[in-house]
């Protein structure tokens, strides 16, 4: 069943999504309304010819920092120190380049004009955050989303070069998250030791 969602901050039961993963639709994107939803284990996607959708899929994409598998190839680049790494420097181009940035079997963009200024704003209140990857002074790669307590709820991430989304993935898990939430499932990000949990396991870890 699928609800629909008035003014009120007020979430159905996530046990209770669709197959995949879809729980309600409408609302708004005000700060309230994202927190209550990621710390429920809910997040919106949705498209620009599409209501505000919500979802809370049955099982979860995510990492465990202490399992996370770094290549040999990508530990001589970290070595290297071509990259630079900052955090919360400049949320609103992360958030920008992730929307543009061209990604497999995908034809447009979820992250609409209306969900980069609500997340501009959850940033503001200092509840969203970015990870920049620098080549000198040309921004090469990044990630952004929201913390939740000792959980990082992965929005998304880009590269313009090699290698430069890992770096930022690499540096994240050294933050002090004891979950990272990829959401969905991609090859990437399971190479690198991401796996699927249960909503159980999920709640479980947002709750502690």
């Amino acid at each position: 069943m699928i609800f629909r969602l008035d003014e009120r901050n007020i979430f159905p039961d996530p046990a209770l999504a669709e197959d995949d993963g879809l729980l309600a639709v409408g609302g708004d994107l005000s700060v309230n309304r994202l927190l209550l939803a990621y710390q429920s284990g809910i997040f919106p996607w949705y498209s620009d010819d599409t209501p505000i959708l919500w979802y809370s899929p049955h099982e979860r994409f995510v990492l465990y920092p202490e399992e996370l598998r770094v290549s040999k190839s990508m530990q001589k680049i970290l070595q290297s120190n071509k990259f630079t790494i900052t955090i919360n420097k400049c949320f609103d181009q992360v958030i920008a380049a992730c929307s543009v940035v061209a990604r497999n079997g995908q034809d447009g963009t979820w992250i609409t004009k209306e969900m980069q200024a609500a997340y501009i704003h959850l940033h503001a209140k200092g509840y969203a955050h970015s990870i920049e990857v620098w080549n000198q002074n040309d921004l090469a790669g990044g990630l952004y989303g929201v913390g939740v307590g000792k959980v990082f709820c992965g929005e998304s991430m880009f590269s313009l070069e090699s290698n430069a989304s890992k770096s930022a993935l690499i540096h994240l898990c050294g933050m002090g998250y004891k979950l990272i939430d990829c959401q969905m499932h991609t090859n990437h990000l399971e190479s690198m030791g991401a796996r699927m949990i249960s909503r159980e396991e999920y709640m479980n870890a947002l709750r502690s």
